[in-house]
């Protein structure tokens, strides 16, 4: 229970840095922020380990740009997409 409210708190976190990040408005709601950056989360991980750069002695810097890279990417492709779904 405690590890799905950590990947969410991180999730929204990340999400809110890749809005962050973009330039402009990104119209899309707090939960769907919420996944893409925990989507983003969980992709930086996937290819940190793909790479073999996952577990490293210090900070695992490399891991983390990965994982904000993500979910920059994700909120860049979804927030343009969702807002003209609501319009």
């Amino acid at each position: 229970m405690f590890q799905l409210l950590w990947i969410l708190l991180i999730g929204f976190i990340l999400g809110v840095l890749a809005k962050l990040i973009l330039r402009g408005p990104q119209s899309i709601p707090w939960w769907l922020t919420m996944l893409l950056g925990a989507a983003g989360a969980l992709l930086g991980n996937a290819v940190s380990g793909w790479i073999g750069v996952r577990h490293t002695s210090g900070i695992d810097w490399i891991r983390h740009l990965l994982q904000v890279g993500f979910a920059v990417l994700l909120v860049a492709v979804v927030a343009p997409v969702w807002s003209r779904r609501k319009t």
